[in-house]
């Protein structure tokens, strides 16, 4: 895994400096080396920089920039079959010079064009350069695991893991988007394929851009599609069969995110998920696997003893370290920089934490990311399934009615309720719910925080709606757990889940690796019946049933414990000093955005006891904290 940056400069302005400005931004990727790669034409120049972080082929054959006849690469990711479509395309007449992935990109589009993506399993986003015919080819991978910002403007476009390095850049206009900062506000991160700046973009999952750079223009094209695997008939299939396939489909996942030239680790949280992961890989092996768990006592986060219960029953060579609260607090003023769009799951925080843990000893950590959307683990699910039917029962004016009445009760005055994990938002959600049942608004009451009426009153620029995932219309004949899982794989999954991820490893230089979504399981798992996702009020069935056969059951059978950190209770105390200091008139009027009375209000609502308010306020100092750092 490793940090890419460049160019096209049609103005032909941008210098050698500029490239390596922009790539020396991701040395946090990529600490093992740096390269570049300059050329200009009568039409353009290009530049290609990369920072490495070194996984496989640990020899100078594996540096980047890397060229092989007319095409030359920067990738950030890993191809775990590369071995195989190696020994495809040596049968081919192909001949390679080392043990390397991007090599293998090479020849494999040298060979298939963009077909080459069907073949990969892994997660990638790269840019090749073919001199020959003055092209350029860009693809992500299908689940959207690495990241790849593009900006175009004025006749210049650069491309990045990470948008910081777009900052470097000598030419590059940075104009905040109204529209994308109100996204914000709703979804605690800025929707793919939207960016914080205008003129920049996210590409998206899935997807590919082929264009000519002597007539430059692009519509990203997509090459695979989640939707195409929820939309296909369910199998007919005993459930002893889906769960001999799934786990055999698991193992090769597992088995695939292993191969590495230097040392490789797993979280392990105890859960259903890590415990998969680990349980499958430690079974044939005689040599421990070393996994890591992190525990915050004193905030209530701490799966150590059921981690380390897993552990002791796989024999692990398992790390368990105990972090306070203050080391949690202490990283708050770094997120900005690492998170450099808006970003607001609290849960970075403990994410960056087990990584500094895991990079004391391991390059490479496998995480178990993405079975709570590929198995149905979320309880919004079970809510959806629940009581979705039961709620269309009652009359409109009955349920509109009843979340008038929950308006003007606060969460934090419900006993015993208001002791519960987040009750306070699922008491705001909820009320959106009553008002509009559909699939697609129970979906969208359960991913926003802000509604549109609320971002109205604290923003002084109407809100404008960005078409999103959630307006997807691809879904056919689908119910409501369909529905809901598909959404979560194209935008939480996407947008939140993947994002924190990356950047909490990579900003100590940690490659993680997720099995749970290679695209073979997603694909398989979605023509499944609902009932072996969600059977018997049991969420997550099959999965379950997997781990039962190397964990019993009375050892996972426990809450979902989550990542969860006590924003509300720090905002109050340990970070009070922060919430004055951003949350002020001066900081509020200095962005030219938001209407201070109306955050002044909130503000003083929430101190006085209003516990539902406490993410927005967080939402809204992690946006202040960003515009300090790259807003202004």
């Amino acid at each position: 895994m490793c940090g890419i940056a460049g160019f096209i400069d049609f103005n032909g302005a941008s210098s050698e400096q500029d490239l390596e400005d922009m790539t020396h931004a991701l040395e946090h990727r990529g600490p093992d080396g740096f390269g570049t790669f300059i050329l200009g034409t009568s039409d353009y120049k290009i530049g290609l920089g990369h920072r490495r972080l070194s996984i496989l082929e640990l020899s100078g054959l594996g540096k980047q920039p890397m060229t092989w006849n007319e095409f030359t690469i920067v990738f950030n990711g890993e191809i775990y079959n590369f071995s195989e479509v190696k020994t495809e395309l040596e049968a081919l007449g192909h001949t390679f010079l080392a043990e390397s992935d991007t090599e293998m990109i090479l020849h494999a589009y040298g060979e298939w064009k963009e077909k080459c993506l069907d073949r990969f399993i892994g997660m990638f986003s790269f840019v090749i350069y073919d001199s020959n015919t003055e092209e350029l080819f860009i693809a992500r991978d299908r689940a959207g695991v690495k990241p790849l910002f593009i900006y175009q403007h004025n006749g210049l476009v650069l491309f990045a893991s990470e948008l910081k390095a777009f900052h470097k850049h000598a030419d590059f206009v940075k104009k905040i988007n109204p529209s994308a900062v109100q996204a914000y506000l709703q979804y605690g991160s800025v929707p793919t394929p939207h960016c914080i700046f205008e003129y920049c973009s996210k590409l998206q999952p899935g997807h590919y851009i082929q264009t000519s750079l002597k007539d430059f223009k692009y519509t990203p094209i997509q090459y695979w599609n989640v939707y195409d695997y929820y939309n296909k008939p369910k199998r007919v299939i005993s459930p002893e069969e889906a769960k001999k396939e799934t786990e055999n489909i698991l193992k090769s996942a597992c088995e695939y995110r292993m191969v590495s030239d230097v040392p490789v680790g797993v979280f392990l949280s105890g859960g259903y998920d890590s415990t998969c992961v680990t349980a499958l890989l430690q079974k044939d092996r005689t040599e421990a696997l070393r996994t890591f768990t992190i525990s915050v006592p004193d905030i209530g986060l701490n799966e150590a003893p059921y981690a380390k219960e897993i552990a002791d029953l796989l024999q692990t060579n398992h790390t368990e370290t105990e972090c306070t609260a203050q080391d949690a607090i202490d990283l708050i003023a770094q997120l900005p920089y690492f998170y450099d769009e808006p970003f607001a799951d609290s849960s970075a925080i403990p994410t960056t934490l087990v990584s500094k843990i895991a990079k004391q000893e391991v390059t490479v950590a496998l995480s178990a990311d993405g079975g709570d959307e590929v198995f149905a683990g979320y309880n919004r699910y079970e809510m959806i399934l629940k009581y979705g039917e039961k709620l269309n029962k009652i009359p409109e004016f009955a349920r509109k009615s009843m979340a008038g009445v929950m308006d003007l009760v606060s969460a934090d005055s419900i006993p015993v309720f208001k002791n519960k994990y987040n009750f306070a938002q699922r008491y705001e959600k909820t009320k959106s719910i009553l008002r509009n049942t559909s699939d697609q608004n129970i979906m969208l009451s359960v991913s926003q925080l802000f509604t549109e009426d609320q971002i109205n009153q604290i923003c002084r620029i109407p809100f404008k709606k960005l078409s999103t995932y959630f307006d997807s219309k691809e879904l056919k004949n689908y119910s409501s757990l369909a529905f809901a899982q598909a959404m979560d794989y194209q935008t939480y999954l996407l947008d939140d889940i993947l994002q924190k991820v990356d950047r909490a490893s990579m900003s100590v230089s940690l490659e993680s690796r997720e099995p749970l979504l290679d695209h073979r399981l997603i694909e398989y798992v979605a023509q499944l019946p609902d009932e072996l996702k969600f059977r018997d009020g049991s969420k997550k069935w099959l999965l379950k049933e997997i781990v039962h056969q190397y964990i019993p059951q009375r050892v996972m059978d426990r809450p979902k414990m989550g990542f969860a950190i006590p924003i509300e209770s720090w905002l109050k105390n340990e970070l009070r000093d922060l919430l004055e200091t951003y949350l002020s008139e001066e900081k509020i009027t200095e962005t030219g955005f938001f209407n201070w009375k109306e955050i002044e209000k909130l503000k003083r609502s929430f101190l006085a006891g209003r516990k539902e308010f406490g993410v927005k306020i967080w939402y809204l100092l992690s946006y202040l904290m960003w515009y300090e750092k790259w807003g202004k």
